[in-house]
C-alpha cells in the first residue's frame, strides 16, 4: 500500500493527528523514564549486602552514660552469649539497612590533595567478621591484637580491610594490600572484602552502595550501644525475642531501640519499603499511562472509521480487499505513533536532564527508548485492531448505503 495517500488522509485532520501524536509523545518519554526509575528502585533493592543476613540480628541501645559504656558492654555481651542459640555477640557500630555511624571523606594522600570520595567505617570488636560472615577476596583479616581502642573517631592509625569496589576507585588496577588513605588518622589496607553495603544504601553520600570500611576496633566509651548477633536462621526470631527481654534486664538504664533492635532481614524489608511503594506507583502510573493512550487511539480509530464508512465502501466496491482496508488503518496508526515516538525520544531526554540536575539521578541508558518504541508500536496495532477489523468487515454495499 502507499502512504502517500494515508499521509494526505492524516493532513486533512491535522488536530486530531497532533492530539494523539502528543499523547504518545508523552506516553513514550514518560514510559522510559519511570520504567528507568522503576529499575533503579528493583536494583537498589536487591543490593548485595555481603554479610550472611539471614542469620543476623541487632540490638540498638541509646540513652546511657558514656562514661559506663565499658561496664555496659560487658554486662550486654554476657546477657547475649548466655542467650540459648546465641552462636556470637560482638559489639559494632553499624549493621547493613540500619543507621548510619561512620561517615568520613578520605584523602589518597597525606597532602590531602586528591580526594577519594566519603566512605562509611565499620567499627568492628573482635570476632565481628566472623559473625557477619565477610567474605575475603585478598590479604587477611585484622589480627586479635589489631583491634585498639577507639580515640576521637577511630583507632590511631588502624589496619583495614575495604571492598573490591572501594579499592577498584582508590587504585585501579592496582593491588591494594599496603596502599594507605588518610582522614585525619592513615588508614593502612590488609585485605580486600567482596562486597560490604553502607548502612544506608542509596541514602547516604557515597556514590557506591559498597564505600565501606571494616576498622578493628575495641568496644569502650567512644564504641558502645550496637550489638550484632550471630544464629541459626531458623532460631533467629526467636532468639532476637530472647535477647530483646535479656537485654533490658542487663541493662536497665539504657533505653532499647525497638525500630533498630530487629534481624537483618527486617531491618532491609524496612529500608527499602518506600522504594517499593515508589516502584509501585510508578508502575501505575505506566499502566495508566499506557491505558489512556490506548483507550485515545481506539476512540481516534472508530472515529475516522465511522467518519470513512463512504469511502470504505467505494474501495471495497473497487475491488479492494478486507486486508487492504485492515492494513490502512494499521499503516496509519504507526505513522502517528512514529511521529509522537520521535518527539517523545526527545522529551524523554529532557525529562532526564532535569532529573539528573535536580535529583542526582543517573543518565537514562539509551536501550530504554528502542524498548518504548517497540512497545508504543506494539500498543497502538494492538489498540488500532478492533477498530480496523470493524472496517474491515463492512460490506461494500452496507457501506454506501449508510453514507
Amino acid at each position: 500500500m502507499q502512504v502517500q495517500p494515508v499521509l494526505a488522509a492524516l493532513r486533512k485532520h491535522r488536530i486530531a493527528t497532533v492530539l494523539i501524536a502528543l499523547e504518545i509523545a508523552l506516553a513514550c518519554a514518560v514510559l522510559c523514564n519511570a520504567c528507568f526509575l522503576i529499575m533503579q528502585r528493583v536494583q537498589a533493592m536487591h543490593i548485595v549486602s555481603g554479610v550472611d543476613e539471614d542469620a543476623l540480628g541487632t540490638i540498638k541501645l541509646d540513652g546511657f552514660d558514656p562514661q559506663q559504656a565499658t561496664d555496659l558492654n560487658a554486662r550486654v555481651l554476657s546477657a547475649l552469649r548466655g542467650i540459648a542459640g546465641v552462636r556470637a555477640a560482638t559489639v559494632v557500630n553499624a549493621v547493613p539497612f540500619s543507621q548510619h555511624a561512620g561517615r568520613a571523606g578520605v584523602f589518597l594522600d597525606a597532602d590531602k590533595a586528591q580526594f577519594g570520595g566519603v566512605v562509611e567505617f565499620y567499627l568492628a570488636s573482635p570476632g565481628s567478621a566472623e559473625a557477619f560472615g565477610l567474605h575475603l577476596v585478598a590479604g587477611r583479616f585484622p589480627a586479635q591484637e589489631e583491634y585498639a581502642r577507639v580515640g576521637t573517631f577511630v583507632p590511631k592509625d588502624p589496619p583495614v580491610v575495604i571492598t573490591r569496589a572501594l579499592a577498584e576507585h582508590f587504585w585501579p588496577g592496582e593491588n591494594p594490600l599496603g596502599k594507605t588513605f588518610w582522614s585525619g588518622d592513615t588508614f593502612r589496607v590488609i585485605g580486600v572484602l567482596d562486597h560490604l553495603a553502607v548502612p544506608e544504601p542509596g541514602g547516604g553520600e557515597a556514590k557506591d552502595p559498597d564505600w565501606s570500611v571494616y576498622v578493628p576496633a575495641q568496644p569502650g566509651p567512644q564504641f558502645a550501644g550496637r550489638y550484632l548477633i550471630r544464629a541459626d536462621p531458623a532460631d533467629l526470631p526467636g532468639v532476637m525475642a530472647r535477647a530483646r527481654q535479656a537485654v533490658r534486664k542487663a541493662a536497665p538504664e539504657a533505653v532499647l531501640d525497638q525500630v533498630q533492635s530487629r534481624t537483618i532481614p527486617e531491618l532491609r524489608h524496612s529500608y527499602f519499603l518506600t522504594s517499593r511503594v515508589m516502584a509501585g506507583l510508578l508502575a501505575g502510573v505506566v499502566v495508566a499511562l499506557l491505558g489512556t493512550t490506548a483507550l485515545g487511539i481506539v476512540g481516534l480509530a472508530s472515529f475516522w472509521v465511522a467518519q470513512r464508512r463512504k469511502q470504505i465502501g467505494v474501495r471495497r466496491a473497487l475491488g479492494a480487499t478486507s486486508g487492504d482496508i485492515l492494513r490502512y488503518f494499521q499503516i496509519e496508526n504507526f505513522l502517528i505513533v512514529t511521529i509522537g515516538i520521535a518527539l517523545g525520544m526527545a522529551l524523554a531526554f529532557g525529562i532526564n536532564a532535569g532529573l539528573m540536575k535536580f535529583y542526582e539521578l543517573p543518565r537514562l541508558p539509551a536501550w530504554y527508548l528502542p524498548v518504548g518504541a517497540v512497545t508504543l508500536w506494539v500498543l497502538g496495532q494492538l489498540a488500532v485492531l478492533a477498530p480496523a477489523l470493524r472496517a474491515a468487515a463492512v460490506p461494500p454495499v452496507a457501506a454506501m448505503r449508510s453514507a
